[in-house]
């Protein structure tokens, strides 16, 4: 007699745990999703039984279910000059990680999309329900793009379009700009200078603003550069290099791009001035770049690890209908104190 193949255990279905909790599939189903109006109680205790009894979904009948790809991408338009160097990505990278992880407890798989200029098509391509942009510009063609294809988009850091402006996390450039301007105030520093990008980003309008206010306060003369991000450190050599020959008596400069900021403290010791004995550098990001400078470069922690999972969490509510949110407040930045900025902080 021969002996009966070995048969693969049934796979649980939402029926298996809708008897075990006592209720409908389509109760299951909007508990396990967050979807539909369910008692929170109800909710909770059908997770539970799920989990206990090992209940996985079937993702391709999902799929074929809802229409839905059960994935998203992480977008960045800054261009490599900007996001490569030593950080390579560091500000997307670092906002990665924990947006991997919090996608995954959501249920979402998680698409990186470098600035690169292949990416273009490969928006058109992709198989996702939504997107999380990273500071796009006013009239982002990344943006542009994917509400073209439907797909559900928040940015992290407010696109600078007015009313049409997306769900965002806010992350308060604003009171980073204020932040930077009172520790160089703070070290003695009585003209100081602006420089960012070219490019209509919240992090340039809001620094910019920041600046305005705390110049006009003090009397301090507004001095104000632009350099093209495409440019990277030698853009911020050169527009170091030409408010170096206009302005004299410039004591502090505030170069929000990281990539920026390097290229400024290079142009100051080229010219056989000290950094920050003579002039002052800070920065905004508080990545590799500014890490690895010398001397370290004085910047902002902006938490990158919450702003990701607030991002995940806003962008997945939208998914899935939930609309009533659009703004929400990151954490409130915090200072990192180096030796670009204090001779105290490089003793």
């Amino acid at each position: 007699m021969s002996e009966s193949p070995l048969r693969a255990p049934a796979r649980l279905t939402i029926a298996d745990v809708a008897r075990a909790a006592g209720v409908s599939r389509t109760t299951v189903s909007h508990a396990l999703n967050d979807r539909g109006q369910v008692d929170p109680r109800t909710r909770e205790k059908v997770k539970q039984i799920a989990q206990q009894l090992g209940y996985r979904p079937n993702l391709r009948a999902q799929r074929l279910r809802t229409g839905k790809a059960n994935s998203i991408a992480l977008v960045s338009s800054m261009p490599f000059s900007v996001a490569g160097g030593p950080s390579r990505l560091g500000f997307m990278m670092e906002i990665a990680g924990s947006a991997m992880e919090a996608a995954l407890r959501q249920g979402l798989a998680l698409v990186l999309v470098p600035p690169l200029d292949a990416a273009e098509a490969l928006l058109d391509e992709l198989d996702i329900d939504g997107a999380v942009v990273i500071e796009p510009a006013a009239h982002d063609r990344n943006v542009t793009q994917l509400q073209r294809r439907g797909v559900q988009v928040v940015s992290i850091g407010r696109q600078p379009e007015g009313d049409q402006a997306l769900p965002y996390i806010d992350l308060q450039g604003y009171e980073t700009g204020r932040i930077l301007l009172q520790h160089l105030a703070e070290q003695g520093a009585l003209k100081t200078a602006l420089l960012i990008g070219t490019q209509p980003r919240h992090s340039y309008v809001d620094m910019e603003q920041a600046y305005r206010d705390f110049a006009g306060a003090r009397e301090m003369p507004v001095i104000i550069v632009r350099a093209e991000e495409a440019g990277g450190e030698s853009a911020g050599r050169e527009a170091c290099r030409a408010l170096l020959e206009n302005h004299l008596g410039i004591d502090a400069i505030c170069a929000p791009v990281d990539a920026f900021a390097v290229g400024v403290v290079k142009e100051i010791q080229a010219r056989g001035l000290r950094v920050p004995e003579d002039i002052r550098v800070v920065t905004r990001y508080d990545g590799l770049r500014a890490q690895s400078c010398q001397p370290p470069l004085t910047a902002v922690n902006l938490h990158l690890d919450e702003i990701s999972v607030l991002a995940i969490d806003l962008l997945f509510e939208h998914i899935n209908g939930q609309v009533k949110r659009r703004v929400v407040t990151g954490p409130a930045p915090s200072l990192v104190v180096r030796a670009s900025s204090s001779t105290a902080a490089g003793a």
